[in-house]
């Protein structure tokens, strides 16, 4: 299968956290990909830690929360776009740009001063994908409601 070409935005799906349709910044100028969430929370369990967090997938409704739990894969100093550094969880989960999906590597993370709940790294975006900067929604997101 051919590299996507895709838009600066982007409408994503998170099918493992059950996220459809989340604009997503393409940022090929950021190392790792970035998912703001609030109410971290790192469990232990006898197997692998599960870390738990609450998203809001719509901007315009921040009364809908979306409750979800991964395996916490990592946690990594990140240095941030401001310069600031700071300790975040690490998952992996798919994600899906149109008809495809593959798995990534997600850092949770406070971004609610930024326009995007999500950054797409270069790491995320490896060699699946061409970057056309100056356009938008370039990637058909109905697919993803199939995944």
């Amino acid at each position: 299968m051919g590299r996507l070409l895709i838009g600066n935005i982007e409408l994503c799906s998170l099918p493992d956290l059950g996220i459809y349709e989340l604009p997503v910044r393409v940022d090929t100028g950021a190392k790792t990909s970035a998912l703001h969430v609030d109410n971290i929370t790192v469990l232990s369990t006898r197997a692998k830690p599960l870390v738990s967090f609450d998203l809001h997938p719509d901007v315009y409704n921040l009364d809908k929360i979306v409750h979800c739990t991964a395996p916490l894969y990592d946690s990594r100093r990140i240095k941030s776009s401001n310069g600031n550094s700071e300790q975040r969880c690490v998952i992996h989960t798919r994600f899906g740009l149109g008809d495809q999906q593959w798995l990534i590597e997600l850092t949770l993370s406070n971004r609610q001063d930024m326009t995007y709940l999500m950054l797409l790294g270069r790491e995320g975006m490896g060699d699946r994908v061409y970057v056309d900067p100056s356009a938008t929604f370039l990637v058909d997101s109905t697919p993803q409601m199939k995944a």
